[in-house]
């Protein structure tokens, strides 16, 4: 197995944006709070040490071993639970919505990436203790995004009826998934993906996901955070009475994004006026302010007083939106750093007078590792064709086309053609307007069809080429819808246990996880992978 960092900026896969949170956050100070860098962990530790509510850590704990009742809990998880009571034990953060079996490789990779990071800062600040955190957004009511996964070259999808927040879904219609995940390892009977299956299971889909997560991270010390609960949303509650109230995210965020476009960068989110939902079983509706009241589609309307009772007294009914969720996180978390895909950090450039609205600690953000893995497989096809790792990010026609023309040698030497037909194009250009120099228009009519001629009779030779590399072709086709399906990154489409087709998962994981550098910037690309025994 062989690792490879390429800047991602030569790539042709990330806009200018992308790029400069990953590389350049210095540039992005009025609004971040400190650029991410191992280095700056010292100063966020002790912004955050002194500007976290101490009391919080017991109602946190207490959250999360409810979470964890129904789980069977091994001694590095209860280790970093009872450490979160310590002050000077901090999270490092990353979340996503509750995808199907852990749903496209970016899943894994960003949990992986916390972990590893808070590994290394254990090391590096050796006084302090870090807890790698993954928070699920069991709130999010949007179902299309998380019902489907790519495993193999299947795809599975979840058809449920039920609305509102998917973490509160039951779980009858899960059963059909669960059978057609074990019928793929059906040559596999004894493998680790049968033990994980039965762990997906659960009151509702949030505990199912919850079980999932925690039986593939658990050696690692993960913890698994749900929002989703009343005594967390008690510790946020006065925020939720401000929002209620003076709705201050909108104009918050309103005068962020304007700074943000006038820099030329791209705004992600648009903020509402009130930024909550209400949420029940089967409803997830958003706030609306309506003149002195308030209105909930599906609920009705509340006055000011009735509204502010019910968040007294049932908290759990609030659900922030994007624009509130990372406030709400770092509410209720000793958190330093959250960790996330690019479009996701990006609008996190958006929030921070959110936070400065309630005096509450800006987070490092960091863009998480990206990832290419080449299996075995895949990797002896790539070596067969000559082709390099660069090679791989080229639109498929030019790899074909330098292909073509590094086999072909002398027999299809185009570059030849191009300097006949430039020094032929030179020639008439200069006879004719020797001759008649009010002709320059009508020569470089001639030498535009010249050229046109030209590259028709270029376009044949390769299309003669790849006829007698028909085979050479399929395989780059191939090749190229594997590692980039759909044209997209291949992480963002391939389940991870596509990578265990003997249904063992662990030693791949811990592959994966070595391969990781959460200080790295660049692109990693992981040539053969193994991903069969």
């Amino acid at each position: 197995m062989e690792v490879l960092n390429f800047h991602r900026n030569e790539l042709n896969m990330f806009d200018a944006d992308h790029i400069n949170l990953v590389y350049e956050q210095e540039n992005l100070s009025p609004f971040i709070n400190h650029p991410f860098s191992k280095d700056n962990f010292a100063i966020q530790l002790q912004e955050k040490k002194s500007n976290f509510d101490s009391s919080s850590r017991a109602v946190l704990v207490n959250a999360i071993r409810s979470s964890y009742s129904n789980t069977d809990v091994n001694t590095a998880v209860s280790e970093n639970i009872e450490a979160l009571l310590d002050e000077n034990t901090f999270t490092i953060t990353t979340g996503h919505q509750l995808c199907l079996f852990t749903g496209p490789l970016y899943f894994v990779l960003k949990i992986l990436h916390v972990i590893k990071l808070s590994e290394e800062l254990n090391k590096e600040y050796p006084d302090a203790r870090f807890v790698p955190v993954f928070w699920m957004a069991s709130e999010d009511h949007d179902f299309k995004e998380i019902q489907s996964l790519n495993l193999f070259t299947e795809k599975l999808v979840w058809n449920s009826s039920e609305n509102g927040p998917v973490g509160r879904f039951e779980l009858d219609d899960l059963d059909k998934i669960r059978s057609e995940i074990a019928s793929l390892y059906k040559n596999h009977p004894d493998s680790e993906v049968h033990e994980l299956l039965k762990r997906y299971d659960g009151a509702n889909y949030a505990e199912a996901t919850l079980k999932l997560v925690h039986a593939i991270f658990k050696k690692y010390g993960l913890l698994v955070v749900d929002g989703d609960n009343s005594s967390l949303k008690k510790l946020f509650s006065p925020t939720l009475k401000k929002e209620l109230l003076d709705q201050f995210s909108f104009d918050a965020v309103s005068k962020t994004s304007e700074l943000l476009r006038k820099k030329g960068i791209k705004t992600q989110v648009n903020p509402r006026e009130l930024n909550l939902f209400y949420i029940k079983k089967g409803l997830r509706s958003r706030i609306e302010k309506r003149g002195d009241s308030f209105y909930i589609n599906g609920v009705g309307e509340r006055s000011t007083n009735e509204i502010l009772t019910e968040l007294d007294d049932a908290p759990e009914a609030f659900s922030p939106n994007v624009i509130l969720r990372p406030l709400y996180q770092e509410t209720i978390l000793p958190n330093l750093a959250y960790v996330g895909g690019g479009s996701e950090m990006l609008y996190w450039l958006q929030i921070k007078g959110v936070f400065d609205a309630v005096d509450c600690t800006y987070p490092l953000i960091g863009v998480r590792n990206s990832v290419l893995l080449l299996d075995e497989a895949i990797s002896k096809k790539i070596s067969k064709l000559n082709l390099s790792p660069e090679d791989l990010f080229k639109n498929v026609e030019q790899i074909k086309k330098e292909f073509i023309e590094q086999e072909s040698g002398e027999e299809l030497n185009l570059d030849q053609l191009d300097s006949v037909a430039k020094n032929l194009g030179e020639i008439m250009s200069a006879s004719i307007t020797k001759l008649n120099p009010s002709m320059e228009s009508y020569a470089a009519a001639e030498i535009a069809r010249l050229n046109k001629q030209i590259d028709g009779l270029k376009a044949k030779l390769v299309k003669i080429a790849k006829t007698k590399n028909e085979e050479a072709m399929r395989s780059i086709d191939h090749i190229k819808e594997r590692l980039f399906p759909e044209g997209k990154l291949q992480e963002r489409s391939v389940n991870f246990f596509s990578f265990c087709p003997d249904g063992n998962f662990a030693e791949r994981l811990d592959s994966l996880y070595t391969c990781l550098d959460p200080m790295l910037n660049d692109f990693i690309v992981v040539r053969e992978f193994k991903s069969m025994k």
